[in-house]
């Protein structure tokens, strides 16, 4: 009779086990402070819902040390063999992970993508900026500072990237309704601190007529003394607005910071991945807006006590 109440009891305990569920996080660089961002997002989100559906969620962050769209795609395989429930990958080449993302899905798991899509494929649902807006805002911005004329650079970042495609795109459109200003030309380069900064001094030395620049992603504002002029002579506005890049508006180098919310691309792909995988929740709509935040010397302050919370040192 004790033997069978022992039993019972181990029984019990089993059974009272909670779920564990994993989730792989696949951001396009590890170096890069707004993935560091977007995984504390995550993981915010796991402790949340682990709480709140009395199960173990786990994130198994799988994301390459420098911009490598072969090892996502591999990550992605690895992490479905590895038994994770739903992975969020923010795409660094559309074409290259699609196939990934599509064996993924096929395989039982579902895929969400954040930052950068994948629109192709079949991932239930994209969460970000809208990308030509993005483009459009920045160049608004920089016009009105600009009082419409002068000649401007657009540094890009990763030229096989969609939606840094999408936000150079979005720069044109306005940029074509201002006669007095002129593009001199679209600047990729490898996604890090150094590259971006050296892209933007190789480029004025050879061409010291720019007295703008379009900064579709804030590569450069990650690094000291990135943008070598005195402040107000180049006019400069930059997404992203991470600490390092704070100093630039307190400087006057970049009069207006267009802030993404890099803490919500993991928290909210945390979310919508739970959602889907034990609630068989779809979202209403494939793809979720993230608004821009703009920052200027005004909230600059306000803005930078977010921080302590979305990237604790």
């Amino acid at each position: 009779m004790r033997l069978l109440l022992l039993l019972l009891a181990a029984a019990s305990t089993l059974v009272a086990a909670p779920r564990t569920i994993t989730i792989g996080l696949v951001a396009k660089s590890q170096g890069n402070p707004v993935f560091q961002a977007a995984r504390v997002g995550a993981e915010s989100a796991a402790k949340a819902l682990s709480a709140k559906h009395g199960v173990t969620i786990k994130i198994d962050w799988r994301t390459p040390n420098e911009e490598d769209s072969q090892r996502q795609a591999e990550a992605i395989e690895q992490l479905v063999l590895a038994g994770a429930e739903g992975i969020a990958v923010s795409c660094s080449d559309a074409n290259k992970l699609t196939d990934a993302i599509n064996s993924a899905v096929s395989n039982g798991v579902p895929v969400a993508t954040f930052d950068s899509d994948a629109p192709n494929s079949k991932r239930f649902v994209t969460y970000g900026v809208d990308d030509i807006e993005c483009g459009k805002q920045v160049m608004q911005e920089l016009a009105k500072i600009m009082n419409g004329k002068g000649t401007i650079a657009i540094l890009a970042g990763n030229q096989n990237a969609p939606n840094l495609q999408k936000r150079v795109q979005g720069v044109k459109a306005i940029a074509e309704k201002f006669p007095g200003i002129t593009i001199k030309g679209v600047y990729y380069h490898k996604e890090t601190p150094q590259d971006a900064a050296a892209k933007i001094e190789q480029v004025m030395q050879a061409n010291p007529e720019i007295t703008g620049w379009a900064l579709i992603g804030g590569w450069p504002l990650f690094t000291d003394n990135a943008l070598k002029w005195q402040p107000g002579t180049v006019k400069c506005v930059s997404v992203d607005a991470l600490p390092p890049q704070l100093a630039y508006i307190r400087s006057g180098h970049v009069p207006v910071l267009l802030a993404q919310q890099c803490f919500e691309w993991g928290k909210r792909s945390v979310e919508l991945l739970v959602d889907k995988i034990l609630l068989k929740k779809d979202p209403p709509s494939q793809k979720e807006i993230s608004a821009l935040i703009p920052v200027t010397k005004d909230n600059v302050d306000a803005f930078a006590k977010n921080w302590d919370t979305w990237l604790p040192k």
